[in-house]
């Protein structure tokens, strides 16, 4: 935190602005007790001039205002803004930035003023890949944002990564990028803070933020991740309870298990019982299932071996297995084992 009033720095240096170029910043800044950020248009429109006109004004304002003794002796202020943002790792999103610095709510429009018009502040505007962001070293900047780059490119876009695994990735990017010094932990998730192309889902796993399983939204993907933390089936009434528990949203049991019957990363394995595809478990029903076996084993079975292989994958009575036997497209040889007719 700051140990000076932003508010108060920014009204001195605003005062020795003619009343047009002051009411322009104040709009243009939400330094007003509404704190309401104004566009060039609406402001323009207030004043009877183009918007083009009131961007020169702006910028005019913000020049006299670096020029003036004002400025000069808030020199000690800018310099302690300065040291924060190198405190915080030399390059952080906005966001963060005025969250991290800011008393109250009501400072961080005048923050953002001082980073505007202090010297020693680069903003870097947001972009495809990064989000608005300031630094106070350039050389810094572009070494993070291309280790950033590195990362996203080295991760897999259908896989996620446990946050222990994936902070070690970032750091050899970082590494890579010639940023020797070992960060903070907090350093280093204020970094990330700026990607727009990398991110953590609830869970804590890391990935790019295109992936379902990162920005997760809809009922099958709370669903995946559920499973994917228990690690084995789950009835579908454990499955609605566990999102409640994992992500604070309401799941109602039926609606949770309509959406499992739909979505083809899950297989149902018993009565309501669902896992996932990626387990190894063979979509389908019972039939399909000795099918799958058969083929994969690519020889005839006994009884006993077909029961015990499809038990590994369906939570059903070994009669059931029988009956399926007796319907589907298998025969029982000369040996009495089965196999694919």
């Amino acid at each position: 935190m700051l140990t000076f009033s932003p508010r108060s720095v920014t009204k001195e240096l605003l005062a020795g602005l003619p009343e047009r170029s002051r009411g322009v910043l104040v709009a243009r800044f939400g330094l007003d007790k509404d704190n309401v950020v104004r566009t060039l248009e609406s402001i323009g429109s207030d004043l009877g001039i183009t918007r083009e006109r009131v961007r020169q004004i702006e910028n005019h304002g913000l020049s006299a205002i670096r020029d003036s003794a004002a400025y000069k002796a808030h020199e000690r202020e800018i310099t302690e803004l300065e040291k924060q943002i190198e405190v915080l790792g030399g390059v952080i999103s906005e966001r963060r930035l005025v969250q991290e610095v800011a008393k109250n709510p009501q400072d961080r429009n005048h923050v953002i003023f001082l980073l505007t018009v202090g010297h020693p502040f680069v903003d870097a505007r947001e972009d495809d890949h990064f989000v608005r962001r300031w630094h106070v070293n350039e050389d810094l900047a572009t070494r993070v944002e291309g280790a950033l780059r590195d990362l996203h490119e080295a991760v897999d876009p259908d896989h996620l990564i446990p946050e222990e695994d994936f902070m070690q990735q970032f750091g050899a990017c970082l590494t890579k990028a010639g940023i020797v010094k070992k960060q903070s932990p907090e350093v280093l998730q204020r970094w990330l803070e700026i990607t727009k192309r990398l991110g953590r889902n609830p869970l804590g796993e890391w990935g790019r933020a295109s992936s379902p399983y990162v920005r997760v939204k809809s009922m099958r993907d709370l669903a995946y991740l559920a499973l994917k933390r228990h690690g084995s089936p789950m009835h579908f009434t454990e499955v609605a309870a566990a999102i409640q528990k994992l992500f604070g949203r309401k799941a109602h049991p039926a609606t949770c298990h309509n959406e499992l019957i739909k979505d083809p990363r899950f297989v149902l394995v018993g009565r309501g019982l669902y896992a996932l595809l990626e387990w190894g478990y063979q979509p389908g029903v019972v039939r399909d299932v000795i099918r799958g076996v058969l083929a994969r084993e690519g020889r005839a079975l006994s009884r006993e071996e077909l029961i015990e292989r499809v038990k590994r994958e369906r939570y059903v009575k070994d009669a059931t297995i029988l009956v399926n036997l007796q319907n589907g497209p298998f025969r029982r040889n000369d040996d009495g084992l089965y196999e694919l007719v």
